[in-house]
């Protein structure tokens, strides 16, 4: 099998590591990740300027390639260009952080899994809640074992997950839920404030949090402690209104 690592945290990001370690074991892994941290940058790429790549080594081991753009760019051009052959998987992570509810739509780790989606490959985002003592190297083990299970289980057509981890799993006993991705609204305030020139500057704080719901989602089993498996798809038509449309008349 042929895995193509990526990420959003950046080529030097631990997570990124710890998941090409643990990958290894299911197959050849090529890197391609950003040259710097692009975090929030959702599913943007690079197309009025060169893409620029550097091949980056540990010690005399060649460990991959750092893109100067997207995640999404990291999967583009490590396809068309890097891989020898064209990649059985596409991973993007470990992020460190979640990428759940609307933040999937914010998300470069997810992005890059899309975008290995657009190719008709199987891909699958990787996310480990944010602690100042991340348990990369556990959750990548973790990580690996799931992607193993979703090989041996999945539909032989392509498919695109999103998998979150938060940090209990990775110290003790857990269990996986396979969710839908919450679409509750959040993040709408700012804190206001002037800096030393006086000038007014906003910063986000990300509160309020989703409103609770009676179904569950990634945010309640994530809050509960679960591990959580989301299936995705990037088509956003709404097939139910296009049907309710079809009798609609229009004039120009």
């Amino acid at each position: 099998m042929h895995i193509l690592l990526t990420n959003d945290d950046g080529i030097y990001a631990p997570g990124l590591a710890a998941m090409e370690r643990q990958l290894k074991r299911l197959g050849t892994v090529t890197v391609a990740a950003p040259a710097t941290e692009q975090s929030g940058v959702g599913h943007s790429i690079t197309f009025l300027s060169p893409l620029v790549c550097k091949e980056i080594f540990d010690g005399d081991r060649f460990r991959g390639y750092a893109v100067e753009g997207s995640p999404a760019d990291c999967v583009k051009i490590a396809v068309a260009e890097f891989c020898p052959q064209r990649p059985d998987l596409v991973v993007s992570g470990i992020n460190g952080g979640l990428n759940a509810g609307i933040n999937v739509l914010y998300s470069g780790t997810v992005a890059a899994a899309i975008e290995g989606a657009f190719f008709g490959i199987t891909s699958v985002a990787v996310s480990l809640e944010y602690d100042e003592h991340a348990q990369f190297d556990t959750a990548a083990t973790m990580a690996t074992k799931i992607i193993e299970q979703i090989l041996a289980q999945k539909s032989a057509r392509p498919q695109l997950y999103n998998l979150n981890i938060p940090t209990p799993a990775t110290q003790g006993a857990s269990e996986l839920r396979v969710v839908p991705m919450s679409v509750q609204r959040y993040g709408e305030h700012y804190v206001k404030r002037k800096d030393p020139r006086g000038r007014n500057y906003y910063w986000a704080t990300g509160d309020p949090p989703p409103a609770p719901t009676e179904h569950e989602t990634d945010l309640t089993a994530l809050q509960k402690g679960f591990v959580t498996l989301t299936p995705l798809h990037f088509d956003l038509t709404s097939p139910d209104v296009v049907r309710q449309m079809e009798n609609w008349t229009f004039s120009l």
